[in-house]
């Protein structure tokens, strides 16, 4: 194992080649991209009078009060679809915030491993000083074992076996 798949998991190059692909996909399947352009419907209220023609009072009545709410409608539509670009800009704001902060999560954990990474190596390189306290202890501790042998062996006369 790779010390990148040691620190950040994964098990080959494969796995970031996914990812970037990853990264090129849409937010949602049904979002407008040049390789998604979306369907180019429109709203056709009435069918196209494709001759002269005369219309009855009756149907011109009609007309003119569906004129009315279309009227309506397309004003409303107007504010809603205002609206929702609103929400999609907003969205999107929320969005670039989260990975500026995700970014900064990431430049701030490496700030933090390099850090372990530094303390660590200083670490190490006391270890050959800790090695000599213990040996230094351990010459410290045969020394006064041997002198106070000497010591008992001088006032007892006897050697401890």
């Amino acid at each position: 194992m790779g010390t990148m798949t040691t620190l950040f998991g994964g098990g080959s190059s494969k796995d970031i080649s996914g990812k970037s692909q990853t990264l090129g996909k849409a937010t949602d399947a049904t979002v407008i991209t040049p390789l998604n352009p979306g369907k180019f419907g429109s709203v056709r209220t009435t069918p196209i009078v494709e001759a002269p023609r005369y219309f009855t009072k009756e149907e011109t009545d009609a007309m003119k009060a569906l004129a009315k709410d279309k009227t309506e409608g397309a004003r409303q539509s107007k504010r809603a679809y205002k609206a929702l670009s609103k929400i999609e800009e907003a969205d999107a704001k929320v969005h670039k915030s989260h990975r500026s902060y995700e970014s900064s999560v990431a430049a701030n954990e490496l700030t933090k491993k390099r850090a372990d990474v530094k303390h660590a190596k200083n670490l190490h390189v006391l270890r050959p000083g800790y090695a000599r306290l213990g040996i230094g202890l351990e010459k410290a501790e045969t020394d006064a074992a041997a002198r106070i042998e000497a010591i008992r062996t001088k006032l007892l006369g006897e050697v401890k076996q």
